[in-house]
């Protein structure tokens, strides 16, 4: 195991879309450009990696005293529901989140879920609670670990609640993106922020990605293939009907669970932006929440647009920022996928484009 607790950026940490002058929209950032930019939200993370098989682990988003007695209005969208993200049903019926939402890997959403379950009841002020729901989401990241090892325990859980803080945020192949892969690349998790003016309030959205979905990269609207900038392609590819992609999207706006969840599926619309195919068998998913429901007079619906683009422009970066920060990993299988270079992919956007066929 590989706990990692922040501050998680480390002297050599490869850079993020905005290092490089990839600026995805014009509305300003929060200070960490993350999720954690959103007051009370923190982020863990733990690390289960066996080499050569095992690439796993999973990822913590911890509103503060969140909990079945003082639950957040959320909202949650599916664009395509070939995946399994735990507590679905009752966060639908009644726009409520109850607990920090974790990722994981498919084998193991079911552990993580149980796990949540022991951690929040021995909460303050859970010690009477009898119904609880768990939020869990997961990615296959068996292309390059032994997902039928199921190897995240409780412990690792643990580990990540535990070790939850704000500030900078770990991405690429760190827990639940340890073993991902999206768009051809090596990925993992990503993060970003905007401050959208909604109605002359401003206000937090942060969004965190798991990516392990199929498809073209598209940046800045021009398609990045492994080929198209040298890369060896040789050996397996990912299944392209396997995958999915969890989106976690926090806000202080002051916003009711319908709009959460209108909020979830620009979340979800975004990944079109990046490319995704959205094929038979990813899972896509968007989870929205609001950290203080009660903080001034409701956003009108009308004032939304702000957010919603705020949404779509971070989740682009975020998935960006998955790739740009993961590392080339060989896996299970002796399977490797090649990170997304810095460099050939700054070469590729200034390159004349290629003349379309008539």
């Amino acid at each position: 195991m590989e706990p990692l607790a922040h501050p998680q950026s480390a002297p050599g940490t490869r850079r993020r879309a905005r290092d490089l002058g990839i600026v995805i929209g014009h509305t300003a950032t929060g200070p960490f450009d993350a999720i954690t930019d959103v007051p009370g939200v923190r982020v863990g993370h733990t690390t289960v990696r066996r080499r050569p098989d095992v690439h796993s682990g999973v990822t913590a988003v911890v509103p503060d005293a969140v909990g079945p007695r003082t639950p957040l209005p959320a909202g949650v969208f599916t664009g395509n529901g070939y995946g399994k993200l735990t507590g679905t049903t009752q966060l639908t019926e009644l726009g409520t989140l109850e607990t920090p939402v974790l990722l994981t890997s498919t084998l193991s959403a079911f552990r993580v879920a149980d796990a949540l379950v022991g951690w929040m009841l021995q909460r303050p002020g859970c010690e009477e609670v009898r119904s609880l729901n768990p939020v869990v989401g997961e990615c296959n990241d068996g292309f390059l670990s032994d997902i039928r090892a199921r190897p995240v325990h409780e412990e690792h859980v643990r580990a990540a609640l535990d070790t939850a803080s704000g500030g900078p945020v770990a991405e690429g192949c760190v827990g639940a993106g340890t073993g991902t892969v999206a768009l051809g690349f090596k990925a993992g998790i990503g993060t970003a922020s905007r401050t959208p003016d909604l109605g002359g309030r401003r206000f937090t959205a942060g969004v965190l990605v798991q990516a392990n979905f199929g498809g073209t990269l598209r940046v800045l609207g021009r398609a990045v293939t492994p080929q198209s900038m040298g890369l060896d392609a040789d050996g397996p590819a990912p299944v392209a009907e396997t995958g999915s992609c969890m989106i976690v999207v926090a806000t202080d706006a002051p916003l009711d669970a319908r709009q959460l969840t209108r909020v979830a599926r620009r979340a979800v619309f975004a990944l079109a932006r990046t490319g995704a195919s959205y094929s038979h068998g990813s899972g896509d998913y968007a989870v929205a929440f609001g950290t203080r429901p009660g903080a001034g007079a409701p956003v009108a619906d009308a004032e939304l647009g702000p957010l919603f683009e705020a949404v779509l422009d971070g989740v682009e970066e975020a998935v960006l920022n998955s790739l740009l920060a993961a590392t080339t990993t060989t896996g299970f299988g002796g399977r490797t996928v090649p990170a997304l270079p810095a460099d050939l992919l700054l070469a590729a956007l200034t390159a004349p484009a290629a003349p379309q066929a008539r």
